[in-house]
């Protein structure tokens, strides 16, 4: 089994009763095609560098998952016709960072030092 990270990027009117549905059906696509959803992070609505489809921002879904090719295939197969989904990025992983959490917020940095 190899190691993936995923991130999808929804847009950005998408509510978070339809993120929490975008969520589960590309874990049913994972897990039904043999793979295996190590761990899931919702990045939150972040600006995009530049507009995607008359977008500015986007909803950030990232999974890290351990399968096979044909798992990656068939959840790109699904992506590419989510009208929701601006974009999706696959990238193939020697190991996976289960302990930084990149996009969480610092209570520390958001208090101010006198």
């Amino acid at each position: 089994m190899n190691f993936y990270e995923h991130t999808l990027i929804a847009r950005q009117d998408t509510s978070p009763s339809q993120i929490k549905q975008i969520q589960e059906k590309y874990a049913k696509i994972i897990e039904s095609n043999e793979g295996n959803i190590v761990k899931f992070e919702s990045w939150g609505l972040m600006h995009l560098s530049y507009l995607i489809k008359k977008n500015k921002k986007g909803n950030y879904l990232h999974f890290k998952i351990e399968g096979s090719g044909k798992t990656i295939q068939e959840l790109e197969k699904n992506e590419k016709i989510d009208k929701n989904l601006l974009r999706f990025l696959t990238v193939k992983v020697k190991k996976l960072d289960l302990e930084t959490d990149y996009f969480k917020k610092n209570e520390d940095s958001t208090k101010i030092e006198k």
